[in-house]
């Protein structure tokens, strides 16, 4: 912007007609570039005191609108001729192609700047009369972008590989089947978890938005990025808990005598208290597995040392929080604000640590238990092939679940971390490499598992049955325990638990990113705040955390677990593949990967969004109800009102995805028809809504692959 005295010389006019000249000379050489003429506004002279008259006798202001209608008709004509415009690597995505209405003349707005001299400087901006046509980008700054590739895929494969593959997969493979189990987990991974994860990158990475405005694609399911949004912040509430625990075993493994958990006789054990070594075979004979027993230094360290759980009588007595428990919370968050305060500059440098330490530690973990005895008899155990289970419907739906809360989509993580990549950015390939090192990561980690357990039962003489068990007793309780009984258990003790806060911190990092990212992007007085706003959020979850480390708080943590993020997120996907897949359409999205990597999705990705996908998470949806238990904690049966309560975190979620549906069809102005049209069509295509063409009112949109 060049600001200008508001007197006009005669030397200023020859040098404006001479300037007018010269541009558009340069026009006719730049008449077939991409790159227009929008720049050179900037050289034009406007005046504060444009109706002044000058000395031979025209005004400024007249002067300028001819300029500026010739440049407008230039731009027009240009604008026409180019028959493919230039491709340029861009951060950016470029306009869709749309029928827009013809440019119009411009007008042009003095703003006075200051006043010097007795001469006033004045600035200008050009004034559009119609819409401009949609960019992702269009008028707003340019989006932060992921400092090094690497960044991203370290932050997505963090986000994926969370505890759940440690203490969840393995059960579950041999439970099911073993290898058996293979098949289901595989077949589902290719239909549905894939195509879901890559469906999300690619929305992400070509609309540069946050979960929820990046359903401008169509406004009226808008509400599932709400609802997304809060249960990732439910699942904030807790899961920093199960991290603090892992940072308090860490603590409590920095000893130069036997580990804490390694015998009785401590102030927090009951009278009851026995040593493992001691208990024979004929007491698991009698039908209760090792899991279950509760009074080994183990489990007597995890539930009346960390928890506390004897002090309370259930979750309606859940008493205040723990002070040990409340610091190492307190370390959590801090250092999850800090890896997140300045965006994703610094979380795609945090990740380079908690993402590739966890395979290092798995790695050395997996060596040292292939050397241990009985480390055979665990992996045959793990991996033992039994086709019959296969008849089970129950195998098909663990496999189900387990395949999408292994991935991690829904949650709007992954919309998030793509929005911050380059626009052509291959995610493609991104989407099928990070989900195959996800799930390889679940197989190998089956391995360090089992061949502890293995080890395990051959010291106590049991089977792996007795043994195995999954969640945070396989962690907290069988783990521990198995690595108490290794040469140099301080230090197995340490590398493991250090491994579970790796772990546990990055997964965290990308649920509060969902949260920051797709609600900055609603609402940008908190993109401008973003420290202030990362600030707030931690320290909500840090307050409510806080009812979590209680001594019933195993108890909201098992409710929250169950319900915050269960029926709920698998509902908000479906919603979420349907809103894609069929009003947006897989096409006009296939066409907008298109844009940005060069080439179209095959065939099978695209029946995958349109069929499968939708299908797989409706299974998935219904076998999660059909199969619904009340509540339990071990022998704990939680009351009715509690599963009530559950009921109600997990509706406050799923109830927002009808509920701004509602909003957005109210708010709209017109007929029924007119409404519901501009809450389906993307809000870059309204303009065709008001000329009465409306892609889904036509049958060929719904029939389009």
């Amino acid at each position: 912007m060049v600001w200008a005295p508001s007197i006009m010389t005669a030397e200023q006019r020859r040098l404006l007609i001479l300037t007018r000249q010269k541009l558009f000379l340069w026009s006719q050489r730049r008449a077939r570039s991409a790159t227009l003429i929008l720049p050179c506004w900037s050289c034009i002279c406007l005046t504060h005191q444009a109706r002044q008259p000058l000395g031979h006798g025209t005004s400024i202001l007249v002067e300028c609108r001819l300029l500026l209608r010739e440049l407008t008709c230039l731009l027009a004509t240009m604008t026409k001729s180019l028959s493919q415009p230039e491709q340029r690597d861009s951060a950016v995505a470029p306009l869709r192609d749309c029928s827009d209405p013809p440019l119009q003349k411009k007008d042009v707005e003095l703003l006075l700047v200051k006043e010097q001299n007795g001469v006033q400087y004045t600035s200008s901006n050009l004034l559009e009369t119609r819409s401009p046509r949609y960019s992702p980008t269009a008028a707003e700054p340019e989006r932060e972008t992921w400092g090094k590739k690497i960044d991203f895929l370290l932050s997505v494969i963090g986000f994926s590989v969370d505890l759940a593959n440690v203490w969840r997969f393995p059960y579950l493979c041999y439970k099911n089947g073993g290898g058996a189990f293979l098949i289901p987990y595989i077949l589902f991974l290719v239909i549905a978890g894939m195509p879901l994860f890559y469906m999300e990158l690619a929305l992400g990475q070509y609309n540069r938005e946050g979960a929820a405005t990046v359903w401008k694609i169509c406004p009226l399911f808008k509400g599932v990025g709400y609802a997304v949004i809060l249960i990732a912040l439910y699942v904030g509430f807790y899961y920093n808990v199960i991290i603090a625990w892992s940072l308090y075993y860490l603590f409590a493994s920095f000893t130069l005598e036997e580990l804490p958990w390694t015998k009785c006789g401590n102030p927090w054990n009951s009278p009851n208290c026995i040593d493992p070594k001691l208990i024979n075979a004929s007491t698991f004979a009698a039908g209760t597995t090792y899991s279950k027993y509760k009074i080994t230094p183990a489990a007597e360290f995890y539930e009346r040392r960390v928890l506390q759980l004897h002090l309370s009588r259930g979750i309606h007595d859940i008493g205040l929080p723990q002070w040990q428990l409340t610091l190492c919370l307190v370390v959590v968050v801090i250092t999850v604000f800090f890896s997140l305060w300045k965006g994703v500059k610094t979380s795609g440098k945090v990740v380079w640590i908690t993402a590739t330490l966890p395979y290092v530690v798995l790695s050395v973990l997996l060596i040292h238990g292939l050397t241990l005895p009985g480390a055979y008899d665990g992996i045959k155990a793990y991996l033992n092939i039994d086709f019959r289970r296969l008849k089970e419907a129950t195998v098909w739906i663990d496999a189900a679940t387990q395949i999408f809360y292994s991935l991690g989509a829904g949650f709007g993580v992954l919309i998030a971390f793509a929005s911050y990549n380059r626009f052509d950015n291959n995610c493609y390939r991104d989407a099928l490499m990070t989900s195959t090192i996800n799930c390889v990561t679940s197989f190998i980690s089956g391995f360090a598992i089992f061949s502890i357990l293995g080890y395990m039962a051959h010291v106590y003489k049991v089977k792996i049955q007795d043994v195995a068990t999954e969640g945070a007793g396989l962690v907290f309780i069988i783990y521990p325990e198995a690595i108490s009984t290794l040469k140099g258990s301080t230090f197995w003790a340490i590398v493991f638990f250090i491994m579970l806060l790796s772990l546990g911190i990055d997964s965290s990092m990308g649920g509060m990113e969902a949260v920051i990212t797709g609600l900055a992007d609603d609402f940008h007085i908190l993109k401008r705040h973003r420290k202030l706003f990362t600030f707030g959020v931690s320290f909500g979850t840090f307050l409510v955390a806080l009812f979590c480390i209680t001594n019933g708080g195993i108890y909201i943590l098992t409710l929250l677990d169950t319900f915050a993020a269960g029926t709920s997120i698998l509902f908000a996907v479906l919603i979420e593949a349907i809103g894609v897949s069929w009003f947006y359409g897989v096409d006009r999205f296939s066409e907008d990967i298109q844009q940005m990597m060069g080439f179209k999705p095959g065939l099978y990705w695209r029946l995958c969004w349109k069929f499968v996908s939708p299908a797989f998470l409706l299974f998935v949806v219904i076998a999660s109800i059909v199969t619904f238990k009340p509540l339990t904690y071990d022998e704990y049966v939680f009351p009715p009102w509690a599963n009530s309560v559950g009921w109600g975190i997990a509706l406050s979620s799923m109830i927002l995805v009808p509920a701004y549906a509602l909003y957005k069809l109210l708010k709209a102005r017109g007929t029924f028809k007119q409404r519901l049209a501009y809450c389906i069509t993307p809000e870059n295509e309204h303009h065709l809504v008001a000329e009465g063409n409306v892609r889904q009112y036509k049958f060929q949109h719904w029939l389009s692959i």
